[in-house]
């Protein structure tokens, strides 16, 4: 057998492995969609009715089966520009759907946002979607929500981006990657236990810090481009990982922020929050980080904290949406 061959089944083993990691890293981000509804849940979320607004379902903007979005536009039609609100659905980069979130989507209309949630395509062991996908296909979703918005007689001037877990991420993405491109200004990004970087050292919980084979597997899933164990050990893989990165994009220009963690995460890494939080506290960007001492990835265990945590998104939105 040739070196060569050999090398590339070595390749192929270290790919079905990542694929595999990917999947099972994950998982209980989709079983975890913040299930737990504590007693103040119920000020977010409203009886949905003609008065507050009106829905228009699976708006195709892309190829893709995977490629539609939801508009919910507030009732009141008479204005001359609106905000718009995009959250991205959990389910660690495999799982999830936009209706998923209808609750919070209708709680955002109900505040005199335009509202959208958006499906990307999902990874699986049997394509090759990776964040770096989802997160291209969000960004072309993007122009696709504001130009139908627009038909429907609600010309959009400013953008929030917002998510869950795998969401937030995108989202995350979308407002410090992207946000140069976008057709009107990202002022705001507000979420939830969004992985924000790709670092060897911070995802020890899956061993990743130990190996780097498996390390270079699975962020060459995540990435949607190969890496390998020798650029894990040089360093050069960050290069690669970059473009899923969202603090690794945070400039003195970045949207404002609020966030929340758990520092008992075992699916979201806390380390990658704290990068995060140094990231915009060094570029002087206005935001705020709840930490959650007793919870994991559904932030179930402190209760106060994420009520704090949605005021503040509350606070935010008034200050950088204000409704024209």
């Amino acid at each position: 057998m040739s070196k060569e061959t050999t090398k590339k089944r070595s390749r192929a083993v270290f790919i079905g492995i990542g694929i595999l990691a990917f999947v099972l890293a994950f998982f209980a981000g989709a079983v975890s969609k913040f299930a737990i509804k504590p007693s103040w849940n119920k000020e977010y979320t409203v009886v949905w009715s003609d008065e507050i607004g009106e829905m228009h379902t699976d708006i195709p903007y892309g190829q893709g089966e995977a490629n539609r979005f939801d508009l919910y536009m507030p009732a009141d039609d008479t204005r001359e520009s609106y905000g718009l609100v995009v959250y991205l659905h959990a389910g660690g980069f495999t799982s999830g759907d936009k209706q998923d979130d209808i609750a919070m989507l209708q709680w955002l209309c109900s505040k005199g946002y335009v509202a959208a949630g958006i499906n990307y395509t999902l990874r699986t062991d049997t394509n090759s979607a990776s964040v770096f996908s989802q997160s291209n296909e969000i960004k072309e979703a993007i122009p696709k929500v504001i130009e139908a918005a627009g038909e429907y007689g609600y010309p959009i001037d400013k953008l929030t981006m917002a998510g869950g877990s795998a969401g937030h991420t995108l989202a995350m993405i979308y407002a410090y990657r992207d946000a140069a491109e976008a057709p009107v200004p990202v002022v705001l990004t507000f979420g939830a236990v969004g992985p924000a970087s790709f670092y060897q050292e911070d995802w020890g919980i899956y061993g990743l810090d130990q190996s780097d084979e498996a390390c270079a597997a699975m962020f060459s899933v995540m990435a949607g481009v190969e890496i390998t164990p020798e650029e894990i050990r040089d360093g050069t893989y960050l290069e690669k990982v970059k473009p899923i990165s969202a603090s690794m994009w945070v400039t003195e220009q970045s949207a404002p922020a609020v966030v929340a963690y758990g520092t008992q995460d075992r699916v979201q890494p806390y380390l990658t929050s704290l990068r995060l939080r140094s990231a915009l506290e060094q570029n002087g960007v206005d935001f705020q980080y709840f930490e959650l001492p007793h919870s994991g990835h559904g932030l179930q265990n402190d209760d106060a904290i994420s009520k704090q945590w949605m005021e503040a998104v509350e606070e935010y939105l008034e200050k950088y949406m204000p409704l024209g």
